[in-house]
């Protein structure tokens, strides 16, 4: 019976890499970027939380003890120097608290640490096209392809409507990767929950962002500019593979 038990449990456990119905939290994080974003709201959130319960407690006190049939006669204090000083520091102490995380994530969100590949991911309407100019056939060609949602007549049982791809794009795990962004056309976003990425895609100009994905998986993304009318028909899927599998699929790519 134990040993059925932990059979369902480590089969049925499986990463929130995909948006859920009814969800109100974040995806599973992949990165140590996503990581530092989930980590710095429930930092925050017990700030929010402390603060809304102490106005709370101070709202109701004060409309208890100074409703009309308590105090017949209206205080005439106008000000407090003292709770003046108290209501001041204490809010500043409290956003300098939280300034040091925040700005440490933004840091290392705009870091790019040595690059070992780096992927060039163009917005068209609406679709995106991946170039990876790393590596190039014997023509000088380097590997080059479009990526289309899968309308939703081809899709199988087990795959997610308005979210699949014909072609996603790959990448190794363990991997510093550089991915510069922008479009052809309009304004774009490129963003992917999970890996908390977000970078806008400008015509004539080049965004970038990086990538340290801690561990296989698919991860599901989808364009977060308003960019015309099939705006939100242009899915981004991730494949993170191991290192072997990921020289394997660029040679397959090469060859073909």
């Amino acid at each position: 019976m134990i040993n059925l038990f932990l059979i369902t449990f480590f089969f049925s456990y499986s990463w929130c890499d995909i948006s859920e119905p009814w969800q109100l939290g974040f995806q599973d994080p992949a990165t140590p970027i996503m990581e530092g974003i989930i980590n710095l709201h429930h930092d925050l959130m017990f700030f929010i939380c402390v603060i809304s319960i102490f106005v709370s407690w101070m709202l109701a006190r004060t409309l208890w003890h100074f409703e009309t049939s308590q105090n017949f006669i209206a205080s005439s204090v106008t000000h407090g120097t003292l709770i003046e000083i108290i209501w001041t520091l204490t809010p500043a102490l409290i956003l300098l608290v939280i300034a040091i995380p925040s700005f440490s994530l933004l840091y290392a969100m705009d870091e790019i640490i040595a690059p070992t590949i780096t992927i060039k991911t163009i917005g068209h309407q609406w679709y995106w096209s991946y170039e990876y100019s790393d590596y190039q056939n014997e023509d000088g060609e380097s590997i080059n392809y479009e990526s289309y949602m899968l309308p939703e007549e081809d899709l199988i049982l087990g795959q997610f409507r308005l979210l699949e791809v014909d072609n996603s794009m790959v990448v190794p795990t363990n991997t510093h990767i550089r991915i510069i962004v922008s479009a052809a056309d309009v304004l774009h976003s490129w963003a992917i929950p999970s890996l908390g990425v977000k970078c806008d895609a400008v015509p004539g100009r080049l965004n970038q962002t990086s990538l340290f994905i801690k561990r296989e998986g698919i991860f599901y993304g989808q364009c977060s500019e308003i960019c015309g009318v099939n705006h939100g028909f242009m899915p981004i899927v991730i494949e993170a593979v191991n290192i072997p599998e990921y020289v394997s699929w660029i040679s397959n790519k090469l060859k073909g």
